[in-house]
């Protein structure tokens, strides 16, 4: 009796592809735990509860940090949450010096609302303001761990 031929992987690809989806499950990981921190650092006014720098870096941690400033000056903060939806990864990158993914997903912020910090009353939002959006983020492999280092809203609601 012959046996059918088997079709196998080179253990090149057979890598390569582990390493993707090591790269996708971490990105997303890494996202999901970024945008928890990002709520504690709109949340909360002095802005120290947040460990917002051991999930973001370069752009996306300083303008995160920025606007936080800003908000909390105006004595406003965030309640509530953000949820994230339909996160698909559109690139991977297991080369080079730095593996990244590009992480693609909609945003929900509906239930994430702008307050007086002193009174807790809802401060008024613009009507055309978009609730739910995509938003287009890299996240990169650093030394100390995953970091997402850029986050852009796409302007186009999902």
């Amino acid at each position: 009796m012959s046996e059918s031929p088997r079709v196998t992987q080179s253990p090149t690809a057979s890598a390569t592809a582990d390493a993707k989806d090591a790269v996708k499950r971490q990105a997303i990981a890494t996202y999901r735990a970024y945008w928890r921190e990002m709520e504690k650092l709109y949340g909360d006014r002095s802005g120290k509860s947040a460990r917002l720098d051991h999930f973001a870096a370069a752009a996306a941690l300083m303008n995160a940090e920025a606007d936080a400033r800003r908000t909390h000056d105006r004595g406003r903060v965030y309640t509530g949450s953000v949820a994230l939806t339909d996160q698909v990864i559109t690139e991977v990158k297991v080369t080079g010096k730095i593996f990244n993914a590009t992480v693609s997903s909609c945003l929900d912020i509906s239930k994430w609302r702008r307050v007086d910090a002193e009174t807790k009353k809802p401060v008024s939002q613009p009507v055309n303001r978009l609730k739910k959006y995509r938003i287009l983020s890299i996240v990169e492999k650093y030394p100390e761990g995953w970091r997402v280092t850029s986050d852009e809203p796409q302007g186009k609601p999902c």
